[in-house]
């Protein structure tokens, strides 16, 4: 039975992408290497390896997605409060991200905001308020 997943996300430079998370408060495992690079996200430590686009294509056997006009996925992460939302949208932007997606409230019991990464990546940060959440959502 699978026990652990991880994420592979193709970069463009691995150095300058480990700065930028790590700008955001994210960790790095480097006892699994740097080229690629182990990022671990969150209490769980799920893993998100940071691969160079050349060596990630030679495995994918496909071209990489072109993040200036499509993502194939949304990355979302949880935040502990508005105010931590607030913080990593800043902290987004700070290290050179782009905020698509200011700060805000959503269906009266959501408050997040999405940035792109360095290479175009999108990010979902979410706060959920339980107490306000519908009954039966």
């Amino acid at each position: 039975m699978t026990k652990d997943i991880w994420f592979n996300l193709p970069v463009k430079d691995i150095a300058r992408s480990r700065d930028f998370f790590s700008k955001l408060g994210f960790a790095f495992n480097d006892k699994q290497g740097i080229d690629p690079a182990c990022m671990l996200v969150g209490e769980k430590k799920v893993v998100v390896m940071l691969f160079r686009e050349e060596m990630i294509k030679s495995f994918m056997r496909q071209e990489v997605t072109d993040t200036k006009t499509s993502n194939e996925m949304l990355i979302s992460i949880d935040a502990e409060s508005r105010a931590e939302v607030d913080e990593l949208a800043q902290k987004a932007k700070d290290a050179g991200g782009i905020v698509f997606a200011e700060p805000g409230e959503s269906q009266g019991w959501l408050y997040g905001c999405g940035f792109a990464d360095l290479d175009g990546h999108r990010w979902n940060v979410l706060f959920m308020d339980m107490e306000k959440m519908p009954k039966g959502a």
